[in-house]
């Protein structure tokens, strides 16, 4: 074979850069299709109308409130259990066996199917214990509380996740040697690990935000789609679909789309802004 043959010849990395390409083209051409789709079916007047409308006005307020809620919350518990587990390396075996039973565990939410979730919730409000405490200090089933408890319960999840694998990226050798200077571990995570992580914690609530703004099935079965109480935007979808109002639903559904990626634009930007000051 001669050399310019040689010199002609697709290299191995070419063809499989292209073929990367080509599967990535086709899984983003197929997402586009659906929004496009979304959109020849409904029009500007459709949209406007579906934004006037008291009920869904009211489904908005309350899914940004809810969902904004359900950020915190996860991001409060994310932190310090995507901390623990980064950080926490059992020697024997078993303690092993228990972290990966407490990992299994954290990870049901992420695993199960969101109706299960929903009927768990239910269950544990309407036994004994439940009813105890729900009389005596906050009543969740079909109230906002538990449409935020049913979204946390599963957001928080995402969120714990991205947290343990912020820490697991972050080394741990600037907060050993701060210990052997005399700080306590309090001091090492707040001065060391938790800067660190801020980046990671905008991920971990635009996680556990995003996952709030679609969620269906726990809320619907534990928290309800009473209009103008608990309905959020998914809900919303439901109710109208239930009667046959397809171009609502539709509509709606361009909406929690236009709110999702505006949200997570919003965010980026900030956390990008907040990443490269953090590096001046």
């Amino acid at each position: 074979m001669s050399d310019n043959e040689l010199q002609h010849r697709p290299s191995p990395a070419w063809i499989f850069w292209t073929i990367c390409g080509l599967i990535a083209g086709t899984y983003i051409l197929f997402i586009a299709a659906l929004i496009i789709a979304d959109l020849s079916y409904t029009s500007g007047n459709q949209l406007l109308d579906t934004l006037n409308d008291e009920y869904i006005q009211f489904s908005i307020k309350l899914s940004l409130i809810s969902c904004g809620i359900t950020a915190l919350l996860s991001l409060w518990f994310a932190v310090p259990i995507g901390y623990v587990f980064s950080r926490w390396r059992p020697k024997t075996r078993g303690r092993q066996l228990l972290r990966g039973l407490f990992e299994g565990i954290m990870d049901i939410p992420i695993i199960l199917p969101p109706l299960v979730i929903g009927i768990s919730l239910l269950i544990l409000f309407r036994t004994a214990p439940g009813i105890w405490f729900e009389s005596n200090v906050v009543p969740f089933t079909y109230e906002v509380t538990g449409l935020i408890l049913a979204q946390f319960t599963v957001g928080s999840a995402f969120a714990i996740r991205a947290m343990r694998t912020t820490f697991d990226h972050i080394a741990e050798r600037p907060e050993q040697v701060a210990r052997t200077l005399g700080a306590s571990s309090n001091q090492a995570f707040w001065t060391i690990a938790f800067p660190a992580s801020r980046r990671g914690m905008v991920s971990a609530a635009t996680i556990a935000w995003a996952r709030s703004l679609g969620e269906f099935g726990p809320v619907l079965v534990f928290a309800g789609a009473t209009r103008m109480k608990t309905e959020v935007l998914p809900t919303s979808i439901f109710l109208e679909l239930s009667v046959g109002n397809l171009r609502t639903a539709v509509a709606v559904s361009i909406l929690m789309v236009i709110m999702a990626v505006g949200v997570l634009i919003l965010v980026r930007f900030f956390g990008e802004r907040g990443v490269s000051h953090d590096r001046l």
